[in-house]
């Protein structure tokens, strides 16, 4: 039926992509159609958010590694796009596949529409209706941008519906990060991470913060490391650093405040440490979508310091619920209370089962016809 095999770009370029993909580069392994291709946009770029995640994943090195050039005052997705743009002619695919809503996923979307190649958004439909998150931004422009929309959950079809995005274009498919965890829990379970930093599971309180809207404004990252120094009395806190928080922690003088309170500070770490120090958790504080995600799929409380989220299903039918800064300190405490000695219970929500990549699969397999030639 095909006279050549298709080629999928697929692009990732931040610590959550590479998460993302891999349950799909598994699954298209020795594909006889599909030949992808993987993409590094080097959004993120040091070891421990880049190359020490997909080793630990399986994945093998990437094709393609852009050589985006610096922009000191300008838009960093404009680099990213005149490297994937140069690649895109030296190596033209077939059919681009871009992940969530980071600045890489963008970058590859607007090329991709530019030079006429097919794309598939994996993770669309997601809001949490602020217009001044770059991520809300993100997410926006590649569903209306995008060929073949592939969605986690209900809620992501109807509000693409309600954008006026036409039905034979959105396809639920469910969590990839399901995949992901069901592929790594044995290696997840073995490492105890806990242990090693002799830590008491399901007694500890594990923070991961990167959003702008908490870790850019230094009044309100000032307010919410005072909250974590003032819960050292009652729970041990351990906050793993993202390398943008921890540049905000340095040049604001919290670091060595955070310390001397007794606030573990660690290091950006591979996904199989971070999520058994996540599973062991008492409660986690987090900003990050894909961290609401796998504590509802762990079963693990969750506490968002946000306003709103692009995944409420989380709320409905997982551990997750949305705090506001004056209530942390609370809410902490009395998820610690219900959380100790209490058996945890995974989340079971709809097509969030580990098989969605073999479900992107197909509905890849479907829209290939009429493309192959």
């Amino acid at each position: 039926m095909y006279r050549y095999k298709m080629k999928l770009h697929l692009v990732a370029g931040a610590r959550p992509n590479f998460m993302k993909i891999a349950p799909l580069l598994r699954g298209l392994a020795n594909h006889p159609v599909i030949r992808p291709s993987f993409v590094h946009t080097a959004q993120h770029f040091d070891d421990a958010m880049s190359s020490t995640i997909w080793r630990e994943l399986g994945l093998p090195d990437p094709d393609h590694v852009l050589n985006c050039e610096p922009f000191e005052n300008g838009d960093p997705i404009v680099g990213m796009m005149q490297a994937y743009e140069a690649l895109c002619r030296e190596d033209r695919p077939d059919m681009v596949l871009v992940v969530g809503d980071v600045n890489s996923s963008r970058a590859a979307a607007i090329v991709a529409t530019e030079i006429n190649v097919p794309l598939v958004h994996l993770e669309a439909g997601l809001r949490c209706f602020d217009p001044d998150m770059p991520e809300e931004q993100n997410r926006i422009e590649i569903d209306h941008k995008a060929d073949l929309l592939l969605t986690p959950s209900m809620d992501a079809d109807a509000n693409l519906r309600t954008e006026g995005i036409t039905v034979d274009r959105i396809k639920r498919v469910g969590n990839i990060m399901a995949d992901t965890l069901a592929m790594m829990k044995g290696r997840i379970d073995n490492e105890e991470a806990a242990r090693k930093l002799n830590l008491v599971k399901g007694r500890y309180v594990l923070v991961t913060l990167h959003r702008q809207s908490n870790v850019d404004d230094l009044g309100r990252l000032y307010q919410i490391c005072h909250a974590l120094m003032a819960l050292t009395t009652k729970a041990d806190i351990c906050f793993v650093l993202h390398p943008r928080t921890e540049k905000r922690l340095r040049t604001s003088n919290l670091m060595a405040a955070l310390h001397t309170a007794g606030v573990r500070l660690l290091p950006p770490m591979g996904y199989v440490g971070f999520t058994s120090l996540m599973q062991d958790a008492g409660v986690v504080v987090t900003d990050s979508g894909g961290v609401q995600e796998e504590t509802s799929l762990l079963g693990v409380p969750c506490l968002t310091l946000r306003n709103s989220t692009e995944r409420p299903i989380t709320i409905t039918q997982g551990t997750n619920q949305l705090v506001g800064l004056d209530q942390l300190s609370h809410a902490v405490m009395s998820a610690l209370s219900v959380s100790d000695g209490c058996k945890r219970m995974p989340t079971k929500i709809p097509l969030w089962d580990g098989k969605t990549a073999s479900r992107v699969v197909r509905e890849l397999e479907a829209f290939l016809p009429g493309r192959a030639g």
